[in-house]
């Protein structure tokens, strides 16, 4: 029996996409090779990435708008730094709000490239909530936020208007809910929670921004660069990119974003609604703050682990674990967790409490 997968990535993928991937592997398109081993410039190829960056622009109801979307690698990591070198002017400033490990990164690499003002931050409680009220300097080239904190999990509900261009790190929620994506002007989300395995990074930028910093970018760097070549200036990741259109037409299949919402928030509801009426148990984030990818809980009774561990393990349930940082158990629901294995792991916290 398949375990009930609650990693927080490279997280789980739908079965039917894993199914189609490996017989991918074996055979593509019948053509007596693996997708692995035949030309990325081969017309069965490039057929995969253009239909890969338009289910993109389409679930994210971004076509026709100004928008490219490609597929690159080096993760959202990669991107802390191309987001600064293709945003940030000569001597340039951005804002950035601080919500995490990943946003703190992020910062880190920005403060090589110009003046970084970080408006607000949530480092005082340990990142268990989302700063509000804060202001974004007008002298700002851009503005940088995460959408989503996996490791502490918090969860951007709204997000500020500005004069400056917005940049939203969407690495662990991107197309798990709605949202109006043309307020952002780059969006960038590692592939390995919602969209594919690890090995590609999405990026969705509107065209009219680039190419106005006055820097010399190197070339595997430029944005203007990887969408003249269709994110495939160099070998791109065909294997990713294969699986996260697979997994792109899975969502679109079952009502596109604003279907998986629907599931995704009764998932949460149902976990959430578990941890504050079991009195074993106690939500980490602030609740207003809470995250509807990444639910992060602890003990009220520490010494219960080892019978809790026990009972989870007995369940199936895998990769409930809560990060180092913060301590106890984080259950990633990511849009290819099934609502029953989220059950699955209620019934276990009911278990407990008997």
């Amino acid at each position: 029996m398949k375990k009930h997968n609650f990693s927080a990535g490279p997280s789980i993928l739908p079965q039917e996409v894993l199914q189609k991937a490996s017989e991918a592997i074996l055979n593509f398109n019948d053509e007596n090779l693996s997708l692995i081993e035949i030309s990325h410039r081969s017309p069965a190829f490039v057929a995969v990435m253009e239909k890969a960056s338009n289910l993109v622009l389409e679930l994210l109801n971004l076509e026709n708008k100004g928008y490219s979307a490609l597929f690159l690698q080096g993760g959202a990591s990669l991107e802390f730094l191309m987001t600064p070198y293709n945003l940030m002017k000569e001597g340039g400033k951005a804002a950035y709000l601080d919500t995490g490990a990943w946003s703190s990164k992020a910062i880190k690499e920005a403060k090589l490239f110009g003046d970084v003002e970080i408006v607000a931050s949530s480092k005082d409680k340990n990142y268990n909530y989302i700063p509000k009220g804060f202001e974004i300097p007008v002298d700002a080239d851009y503005f940088h936020c995460t959408s989503n904190n996996t490791i502490y999990g918090t969860q951007m509900k709204s997000f500020p208007k500005s004069d400056s261009l917005l940049v939203c790190d969407m690495s662990s929620d991107i197309f798990s809910r709605s949202l109006d994506f043309s307020q952002f002007d780059l969006i960038y989300a590692g592939a390995q929670k919602n969209m594919g395995p690890a090995g590609a990074t999405l990026v969705v930028v509107k065209d009219d921004v680039l190419g106005k910093t006055g820097r010399k970018i190197p070339s595997m760097l430029d944005y203007q660069i990887h969408i003249s070549k269709d994110s495939m200036f160099n070998t791109p990741p065909v294997f990713a990119v294969y699986v996260s259109m697979l997994t792109l037409q899975w969502l679109k299949n079952l009502g596109g974003v604003a279907g998986i919402e629907k599931i995704n928030n009764a998932k949460a509801a149902l976990l959430y609604d578990e941890i504050d009426s079991n009195p074993l148990f106690k939500g980490v984030a602030e609740k207003e703050d809470r995250s509807n990818m990444n639910a992060t809980f602890v003990l009220t009774d520490e010494t219960l682990k080892d019978k809790f561990d026990a009972l989870c393990k007995a369940a199936g349930l895998s990769g409930i674990n809560g990060h180092r940082s913060v301590g106890g158990y984080r259950a990633s629901m990511y849009n290819a967790l099934p609502l029953e294995s989220v059950q699955a792991l209620v019934n276990v916290m009911k278990e407990l409490n008997k």
